[in-house]
């Protein structure tokens, strides 16, 4: 008699060459042993906005949007963005201060992204007053406003980090660079989680889906490469390949004592700040 077959899990990413690279080999089918996933492409705004709601199984999402979601998805850990010398950039039109910014309009990817809790953090040390609007855009469409002087400002992630001098534009500040500076500690920026009702023994099973699907990336980083580009939004493929250099990193394969240290720093920090909830003494537990 055959085996009922598995039913996939529902399960949402970016189309970020980091995201497609990691999880070539699994969304094809090519992980031993991997549950089946049916694969759908996000912006990282709009998947923090589907784990609120509780929809699909396996999310890639901001970090900063964990202490709202907690109670039903599990952190998994592995198949995350975390590094050192890539965090989100402040660009400007013209050379400024971070005093300029006062009152200023601000364009931001998500009010939910790790990387506005960052700008958030680093505001309240560096711009006396405050920031003035903050305006939620597409990652892709904020260098176009800030050059078109729609904004003041724009906090970019991704590969704007490569780009954004194509633009016209100047780095006013790191906002890596001014974590890493104030803790010593990675840099942490998105997140993979999973439903707890899935239950312990398929967690397992997904978090060792995803390591070794970045693991085979890793081993044979051409066979994934059709898969990258077809989503990477007309990337040039160098810029495609920093991408990947910079944000696969040794954390998506395991976060490792120092992942979860910078994971619990900055959302510890956040929410004696008031910029988040506070986090449950077990949250980040991974079922054993």
């Amino acid at each position: 008699m055959s085996q009922p077959t598995e039913q996939p899990l529902q399960v949402a990413y970016s189309p970020c060459p980091n995201d497609t690279f990691t999880f070539h080999a699994w969304a094809h089918g090519q992980v031993p042993g991997a549950p089946p996933i049916d694969v759908t492409f996000a912006d990282i705004d709009v998947t923090n906005g589907m784990a609120q709601r509780g929809e699909f199984d396996v999310l890639k999402v901001s970090y900063a949007v964990l202490p709202h979601v907690l109670d039903e998805y599990a952190l998994l850990p592995c198949g995350g963005a975390l590094g050192r010398g890539c965090g989100p950039l402040v660009l400007t039109r013209d050379r400024a201060t971070p005093a300029d910014l006062a009152g200023r309009t601000v364009a931001v990817p998500s009010e939910l992204s790790t990387a506005y809790l960052l700008f958030r953090l680093w505001a309240a040390a560096e711009v006396p007053g405050g920031v003035g609007e903050v305006v939620v855009l597409p990652f892709h469409e904020i260098m176009p406003a800030v050059r078109d002087g729609k904004v003041d400002a724009g906090l970019v992630i991704h590969e704007a980090r490569f780009t954004y001098r194509a633009f016209g534009l100047t780095c006013l500040a790191d906002m890596g660079a001014h974590w890493e500076d104030t803790t010593s500690l990675p840099i942490p920026l998105g997140a993979i989680i999973a439903k707890r009702s899935l239950g312990a023994p398929l967690l397992r099973r997904l978090a060792e889906a995803a390591r070794t699907s970045v693991r085979m990336a890793w081993d044979d980083p051409t066979a994934s490469r059709e898969y990258v580009l077809a989503h990477a939004q007309e990337m040039d493929p160098a810029v495609t390949d920093q991408h990947i250099g910079l944000y696969v990193t040794e954390f998506t394969a395991d976060l490792g004592e120092a992942g979860y240290a910078a994971v619990r720093g900055l959302l510890t920090r956040a929410a004696a700040e008031g910029l988040v909830p506070p986090l449950g003494r077990d949250a980040l537990v991974f079922p054993a």
